[in-house]
């Protein structure tokens, strides 16, 4: 992870932290802008960003990626040492956030494509747990090598557009079907015609989403 982040401080006393990560080639300035508006006024927001590395999906260019990308085929192996690098990584900052007096149930982690991946990678295999996740336009990384067992409680917010040409919406649905026999505090939503991006009804979603879990 690289050290440059965009952090927005809360206006009001801090009782709570969103973190959010970025899509590929993408930095933290990508979403503070659209985060900071929708957040409540408690929260703390800080958008990472990742190390420029390779990536095997775009011919070997470097540029900011959590881990490499090998390919968008469900078939092929993913970049398992470099996810479990950067789930480190994110787990080391919300290790910070609870140091500075946050508990993880008011920390609420989210992300875009490659992003959300990770996130939803980080926030079911953490030791500590979380107030909420967020994935948009994004997967369940390593799936076959998570415990499920103990995380029903996790709440997430899984989020997809029905058009998308990059990250198809049968492979997050995918995702989402495993996800629903595993956790009762799960929430899909699907936008018809939005492709690769974010759109108003899926900001308001998730803006209501945070202060659901973060009240």
């Amino acid at each position: 992870m690289s050290k440059n982040q965009v952090v927005v401080a809360a206006s009001k006393p801090h009782t709570a932290t969103l973190i959010f990560l970025h899509g590929l080639g993408d930095t933290g300035h990508g979403w503070a802008g659209t985060l900071a508006v929708l957040k409540p006024d408690y929260v703390k927001l800080i958008c990472p960003t990742a190390s420029s590395i390779p990536v095997t999906l775009n011919g070997g260019l470097r540029m900011p990626s959590w881990f490499d990308l090998r390919s968008l085929d469900i078939t092929i192996p993913e970049d398992e040492e470099g996810i479990k690098t950067a789930a480190q990584s994110i787990h080391s900052l919300i290790q910070q956030e609870i140091s500075n007096g946050i508990p993880a149930e008011r920390i609420v982690l989210g992300g875009f494509s490659q992003g959300g991946a990770l996130s939803l990678y980080v926030g079911l295999t953490g030791d500590v747990k979380l107030g909420g996740v967020i994935a948009l336009s994004s997967w369940l990384p390593l799936h076959q090598k998570i415990q499920y067992e103990g995380l029903n409680k996790v709440s997430v917010l899984q989020c997809h557009g029905e058009s998308d040409p990059m990250v198809q919406y049968a492979f997050g649905s995918l995702s989402s079907k495993l996800l629903k026999k595993h956790l009762s505090n799960y929430d899909f939503k699907s936008y018809s015609g939005l492709g690769h991006s974010s759109c108003p009804e899926e900001l308001e979603d998730v803006k209501k989403f945070i202060v659901k879990v973060l009240p």
